[in-house]
């Protein structure tokens, strides 16, 4: 019998461009063939013992004649290339009108409300990057000590702040103050804190990054399995994307390595039910900056901590790790790509070498999820238990 599932989302980490991809903008797409394919070697060898390279379409990479793990590739069925459709497809939910986005910036209305609840002047509204933005409004940010508002081709108001002119719990209640605006007409999939510090020309990033979604639209596989009495442990930025809806106990992480370390440290732990992990910063560190070798490096960190997480796995977990959408950093602009995702399952009880090939949607996993542990299932999404077990 299962009692745990683990879910571990490798953000962006996408396998190759889906069929409407190029409605999305997005032409040859490939997050991880950019990467398997740029100089030098590539050494992830736990993923591919796992399967990875025997995936349909993930021919750049080497087949392991007798994989460990199960194996297979997902499209996404919703209508979108973002973090929030991305995960809550992951959890049994189905997209079907885009969240908004803001080509041409937030209209008067929306930045007028903002300043007047804020006391604040805005600083940019229009789509950049983030750490471009930094490098072009963060001197006159400390002299003003007027935030810079942007956004990208995602559906979200980013709001970046030095922590020493705006101090965090400001930063954080003035996300909450756009959250309430970007609502109803207005509404964006998400509102991001993105404090900074440093001085001009060095500015950095800090970890203190927060995320504000919007509440899922309905009840998910962690509902579910809260509802049953089951734990459902968040790491990362999980419980930012769905507005902590079933959610028991939650911490966010500093990088990667936090991560890995946090999901260590839960599966240590004595619980029955799901504990769901994103790693971010293969999206926001390497994929949004195009940094082909940095993302290189950020999956084979990763792949190196593998070993530890199967260490700490008990006789009744299950492990999938998947990806969100794909980010790929060889490809032109710094936003998101429509990719396939993977899926690649590892436990005591899971049969080895199965091939799950193409599934039409994430939700796939949620069935799967709520098979496992004999919870109700979303409407969406077909189960590959009995494949794997």
């Amino acid at each position: 019998m299962i009692n745990r599932v683990i879910l571990f989302v490798l953000d962006s980490v996408g396998i190759g461009a889906l069929p409407d991809s190029e409605k999305f903008g997005d032409v040859g797409v490939n997050t991880l063939g950019s990467v398997a394919k740029s100089p030098g070697a590539f050494k992830i060898p736990n993923m591919l013992k796992l399967g990875l390279g025997n995936i349909e379409g993930v021919d750049y990479l080497p087949a392991e004649k007798n994989p460990i793990g199960a194996f297979g590739r997902s499209m996404e069925a919703s209508n979108g290339k973002d973090t929030t459709t991305g995960h809550w497809e992951i959890a049994g939910l189905y997209i079907e009108k885009p969240f908004k986005t803001y080509p041409d910036g937030f209209p008067p209305h929306v930045i007028q409300a903002f300043e007047e609840k804020t006391g604040r002047k805005v600083l940019c509204n229009k789509p950049a990057s983030g750490t471009v933005v930094l490098e072009e409004l963060g001197e006159e940010h400390m002299k003003t000590g007027n935030p810079i508002v942007y956004t990208s081709a995602d559906s979200v108001f980013q709001i970046a702040a030095h922590e020493s002119v705006i101090p965090l719990e400001e930063l954080y209640t003035m996300c909450e103050i756009a959250r309430e605006i970007l609502r109803g007409d207005d509404q964006v999939a998400r509102v991001i804190a993105r404090p900074f510090v440093g001085e001009p020309g060095n500015f950095q990033r800090t970890p203190n990054r927060r995320d504000y979604s919007l509440k899922p639209f309905d009840k998910t596989v962690l509902d579910f399995a809260k509802e049953a009495g089951l734990e459902v442990k968040a790491v990362g930025k999980i419980v930012d994307i769905y507005d902590g809806e079933g959610i028991t106990e939650d911490v966010h992480t500093t990088d990667n390595m936090d991560g890995v370390d946090q999901t260590i440290h839960y599966l240590k732990q004595d619980f029955k039910g799901i504990l769901f992990t994103n790693l971010v910063d293969f999206d926001a560190k390497f994929g949004h900056r195009r940094n082909v070798e940095g993302y290189k490096a950020a999956l084979e960190e990763v792949d190196a901590r593998l070993p530890e997480m199967f260490e700490a796995m008990r006789e009744d977990d299950i492990l999938i790790i998947m990806a969100d959408h794909g980010n790929d950093p060889g490809y032109k602009g710094t936003d998101h790509t429509r990719e396939y995702i993977p899926i690649l399952a590892y436990g005591k009880s899971v049969k080895q070498g199965v091939d799950l090939g193409t599934r039409k949607t994430f939700s796939d996993i949620a069935a799967t999820v709520s098979d496992i542990l004999g919870i109700d299932k979303t409407p969406y999404g077909t189960s590959f238990k009995d494949e794997i077990l």
